[in-house]
């Protein structure tokens, strides 16, 4: 196969995956840790309006969400690429990275978890799924 349409494949797929992965995990996240009475996680609005009841535990899926699909997605990519798997798997670590910044201003979430999130669920995952697929 082409080299060139290998790479685009790569990205394209380890975009997918990563994010069905991450999708996935939202998606079943309240049925594992149970929302805070009265919140509705599935709307925005409904987020947003009872962010300020959240404890630590119900942050837990979402940074799952994000550090798991990144690992998969730099995975998929690192393995299906014929470049440099570091540069493919960052590729998406710095797509999923973008994703998470636009969420901080989307939705409000705690010091705390903006900084764990931002700092160990994107690049580092990304890292280790390529370290992973070698």
């Amino acid at each position: 196969m082409n080299p060139v349409i290998r790479n685009i494949l790569a990205v394209v797929l380890g975009l997918v995956a990563g994010s069905l992965v991450n999708g996935g995990l939202i998606q079943i996240s309240s049925s594992i840790i149970a929302p805070p009475d009265g919140v509705d996680v599935m709307t925005e609005e409904g987020l947003k309006a009872g962010i300020h009841l959240f404890e630590p535990k119900h942050f837990l899926f979402p940074f799952l969400a994000h550090a798991l699909g990144t690992l998969v997605g730099a995975f998929v990519a690192a393995k299906i690429c014929a470049g440099p798997k570091l540069k493919y798997a960052l590729i998406i670590g710095f797509f999923f990275l973008i994703g998470g910044i636009s969420m901080i201003f989307m939705l409000p979430s705690p010091l705390w978890f903006t900084l764990v999130d931002l700092l160990l669920a994107y690049i580092p995952m990304a890292y280790l799924g390529m370290r992973l697929a070698r």
